[in-house]
């Protein structure tokens, strides 16, 4: 196959995956779906861990953590919501929208009642204390 048929193929290929591609359904007329992974440094120090997760550009509203044992799951989900004004349309827009969410396993569950989470310049930082082990206890037969 020549070189110039090899390219038509590939571009034709390209072109007609998008349009066949699940996402296609769902994409916005204008502006940009959430990405769909954030960065994440997790840390674990003797009582507790620290989750520190890279969230620009969201509200401390828009932001949802579960904590389940030892699974920790992020989530976040911004609506866009168009705003109408008269003799204006939409030149560009990039603005995020969309939905995101990251799960994590620990290594010792988290005790939910002592967690702390603060939203700052597009940082999440979680403060996670562990559970304190429950020993077994041998009891005495009378």
């Amino acid at each position: 196959m020549s070189s110039l048929a090899r390219i038509r193929n590939d571009l034709m290929k390209q072109f007609f995956s998008d349009w066949m591609s699940p996402s296609f359904v769902v994409r916005p007329l204008h502006g940009r779906a959430l990405p769909e992974d954030f960065a994440v440094d997790i840390r674990e120090g003797d009582r507790i861990f620290t989750i520190q997760a890279e969230m620009p550009g969201l509200k401390k509203e828009d932001i949802q953590v579960d904590i389940d044992g030892a699974r920790v799951t992020i989530g976040a989900e911004v609506k866009q919501l168009d705003q109408k004004v008269e003799d204006d349309r939409i030149v560009c827009s990039e603005r995020f929208f969309g939905s995101v969410s990251r799960s994590f396993y620990l290594s010792s569950e988290v005790d939910s009642a002592g967690c702390d989470a603060t939203y700052q310049d597009g940082i999440l930082k979680l403060t996670l204390p562990k559970r304190a082990a429950v020993t077994g206890k041998r009891i005495a037969i009378h």
